[in-house]
């Protein structure tokens, strides 16, 4: 909400959106709301590459709040 354009407000709203969707399809397959999609989970993966992708995105996130407008 405090980021310094449009672009950035976006870009971390759909950062956020991306880890909380991963986590709630999940939570949803382990009490057996949904079948099992086989989706990693958030932060956690047997290859990696979810892991470095994830991670590069809170960094992106991170750059954006660190230049977020001081009121």
């Amino acid at each position: 909400m405090k980021a310094p354009d449009m672009f950035g407000s976006l870009l971390a709203v759909g950062i956020t959106s991306l880890v909380g969707i991963q986590a709630i399809i999940n939570i949803a397959v382990v009490t057996s709301s949904i079948p099992n999609t086989g989706m990693p989970l958030p932060f956690f993966s047997y290859g990696g590459t979810s892991l470095v992708i994830l991670l590069c995105a809170v960094g992106v996130l991170l750059n954006i709040s660190r230049q977020a407008k001081k009121v």
